[in-house]
């Protein structure tokens, strides 16, 4: 059950936007099986990435920016988690993000760079404004 109060919220973003990461091995699973993957290709499969069809190879790179946005967002989530941010800016960056980037891994994935540059641009501006409502409650709380 989802809880309504912020620190919720923070919780549950750093979850889902873990469990994003996760689910950006699917389409990168199903391009290598797309691209004859074997058991020999364990020993260093990103050398497989020139076989990989061009949605594989968009599906590698959004996996790999997705660790880039976990480790800037997971971060800022945990600052307000323990600053006890309370504003409701904090909590919309907080919900929005791991949906913005389930959405960018489509748009990356099916090749509508607009659209997925807008979707990194949102992500990154949720988890600034995390950073900087998670800064704001530390220095009321140090004042």
């Amino acid at each position: 059950m989802l809880s309504s109060t912020p620190s919720a919220a923070f919780a549950w973003s750093l979850l889902l936007s873990g469990a994003v990461v996760v689910l950006s091995t699917v389409p990168l699973g199903a391009a290598r099986s797309q691209a004859d993957f074997t058991l020999a290709d364990l020993q260093a499969p990103r050398a497989m990435f020139d076989r990989l069809p061009a949605w594989g190879q968009r599906a590698s790179w959004a996996h790999q920016n997705s660790f880039e946005a976990f480790t800037l967002h997971a971060p800022a989530t945990l600052l307000c988690l323990v600053a006890g941010a309370m504003g409701p800016l904090a909590v919309a960056a907080a919900w929005l993000h791991p949906l913005l980037r389930a959405a960018y891994l489509g748009a990356y994935i099916a090749n509508v760079p607009p659209l997925r540059g807008v979707l990194w641009a949102g992500g990154l501006v949720c988890s600034a404004l995390l950073y900087g409502e998670g800064l704001k409650a530390v220095l009321a709380g140090a004042g």
